[in-house]
């Protein structure tokens, strides 16, 4: 590991900045288990001492309840926090998936605003989006959003090349958000070639394999509540053949004194100075360890010998399940 910073990344032209490592808040609002309020708040704390300027939530994790826990965190501190908040994920509520319409958008935003108590958010994405209405309709009704100052900049989540393409057409996409690491990365890089084109940020979630990358994921060590066990890589079937291939990693690891989760982190954050990885935890242990992941500049070779040792397409299972899986990525 060496001393050098990596310098502030931007989030497209927006004119918003953010420390390379930024935090996904789901985990401390159940999202993996049960979380506990004030441990939340400590780790909340931590991570902004270290440097940490993005945090990652939406209206949907523990049905507002992570928007509150910000708020507390950071109300006496709000302009040194860059908060990313989302709508629109029905997960199945009333039989939708999501809900884009204009008005439910509007209501969406003004209700975390009431939670998070702010007058506006930095970075407000789509959730999930709606296919049954057009991507045009809903960046207009953001773009709205934007011209009344609620929301700063305007983010997707897993959206494919040729949306990301209207939309920004409509208004400028600060940054898309969907899952890429080592392990799950062939949509992402197939969007990449966009959003360079584009000049948008990609703020990258899961970036640890939703844990499978830190070696600490075995079999039978998930909690009867933990939302992974919905998640075919996790599966008895899939879960061996994945963490074999975390064995690469490892050896990178041992030869660098440091944990496979961290040269995880690093090998995504040398794929681009565009790239801003938000990994979620509930333990302080784990979050100092990935922030310091922001430190350790790898090789090329070894960037290399990574990529070359998990291709693309090694790792077993879906992302998603098959049902949810065609809601992604539209």
């Amino acid at each position: 590991m060496t001393e050098m910073q990596r310098p502030l990344r931007a989030l497209g032209a927006s004119g918003l900045t953010a420390f390379p490592l930024g935090l996904g808040c789901a985990s401390l609002s159940g999202s993996y288990g049960p979380s506990d309020d004030d441990n939340a708040l400590r780790v909340l704390h931590e991570a902004h001492s270290r440097g940490v300027t993005m945090f990652d939530t939406s209206d949907k994790y523990g049905n507002g309840h992570n928007e509150e826990l910000l708020a507390r965190a950071f109300g006496a501190v709000r302009d040194s926090v860059l908060i990313a908040s989302k709508f629109g994920n029905m997960a199945g509520k009333d039989g939708k998936v999501a809900d884009n319409r204009p008005e439910t958008i509007q209501a969406s935003c003004e209700a975390s605003l009431r939670r998070l108590r702010c007058d506006a958010i930095d970075l407000y994405y789509i959730h999930r989006i709606d296919a049954a209405v057009p991507i045009e309709d809903t960046i207009g009704a953001m773009a709205r959003l934007v011209e009344q100052g609620k929301v700063r900049a305007l983010g997707i989540c897993e959206v494919n090349p040729a949306t990301l393409r209207r939309a920004h057409g409509v208004h400028p996409i600060a940054a898309i958000q969907s899952e890429y690491s080592i392990l799950y990365r062939a949509e992402a890089e197939e969007v990449l070639s966009v959003t360079r084109e584009l000049g948008i940020a990609f703020v990258a979630y899961a970036p640890l394999g939703r844990g499978l990358l830190t070696g600490a994921v075995q079999p039978g060590s998930l909690g009867d509540r933990d939302e992974r066990l919905r998640h075919p890589r996790f599966s008895a079937e899939n879960l061996p053949r994945n963490l074999e291939l975390v064995q690469t990693i490892e050896e990178v690891a041992r030869q660098r004194g440091c944990t496979s989760g961290q040269i995880s982190l690093a090998w995504l954050l040398a794929q681009g100075d565009d790239i801003i990885p938000i990994p979620g935890t509930k333990t302080m242990t784990r979050l100092i360890e990935n922030i310091e992941a922001a430190a350790i500049m790898l090789s090329q070779d070894e960037i290399a010998f990574i990529a070359k040792s998990i291709p693309p397409d090694a790792a077993a299972g879906l992302r998603y399940r098959a049902e949810h899986m065609k809601n992604m990525y539209l």
